[in-house]
């Protein structure tokens, strides 16, 4: 099939990460993938939850979605008082990806928390989401290094996320909103950079697949986020 766009079926849309997007922020960054914007802030507090043991760390991360991020209008989750369940589970999958980053004992009694908000939302806002998250998890750690607040960086590895997905009985990367729409087949990659794997999503939305289907979109993905890890190197300028 041909895709709106022109891509190839394994390729990324363009990627850029502007590091440093915000001021105050311990590390901050904003990602582009195509036409999916997202602000990742990473904000550092001396202390930790109460279920984390002494001496231990802790990363977490928040999501949302700006009213008009999408095509239409969407209520703020403030106005209905909690989290949409989307946003939610969202959130604890950017959590759990970041965390599989960093040596939560090196980091010290430190809380570490990565706001991603979505500016503008064209498929894949999870998987930018931590892509973007580690650029502005990993500046946070570099500055607590430089302001002697630890005295190595805690970060273990790089951690990218990306989609693929099976449209009209063919394997895409890197879904945009009008192909993830009519997706047959979803999947949501997050993969270490030594091409370990840290969570799969994947979901039949209009058919069941294969075990070969799903080892191809894993193949796909493991392309895209080895192409992403190159994108955050360059960002924080070739290390943590």
């Amino acid at each position: 099939m041909t895709r709106e766009d022109g891509r190839a079926f394994n390729e990324l849309r363009p990627v850029k990460i502007t590091t440093d997007f915000i001021q105050f922020a311990e590390g901050s960054c904003l990602i582009e993938c195509g036409d999916t914007k997202v602000l990742c802030c990473a904000s550092v507090e001396d202390r930790t939850p109460p279920h984390v043991p002494y001496g231990h760390g802790w990363v977490t991360a928040e999501y949302s979605m700006l009213p008009r991020a999408n095509r239409e209008r969407s209520k703020r989750d403030v106005s209905k008082l909690k989290l949409s369940p989307r946003s939610a589970e969202i959130q604890r999958l950017v959590g759990r990806s970041l965390r599989a980053a960093v040596d939560m004992k090196r980091l010290g009694e430190l809380t570490i928390t990565v706001d991603c908000d979505v500016l503008q939302g064209d498929g894949g806002t999870r998987t930018a989401s931590v892509t973007g998250g580690f650029v502005a998890l990993a500046l946070a750690c570099r500055k607590l290094v430089r302001d002697g607040d630890l005295a190595s960086s805690p970060i273990r590895h790089y951690v990218t996320g990306v989609s693929a997905g099976i449209v009209e009985d063919t394997a895409l990367l890197d879904l945009r909103y009008s192909e993830d729409s009519r997706a047959q087949v979803d999947l949501n990659c997050i993969m270490t950079e030594t091409g370990e794997l840290i969570e799969l999503q994947g979901t039949g939305e209009g058919r069941s697949f294969t075990i070969t289907e799903q080892q191809e979109l894993v193949r796909l993905c493991a392309k895209g986020c080895k192409e992403l890890q190159a994108i955050q190197k360059e960002a924080l300028g070739g290390g943590f």
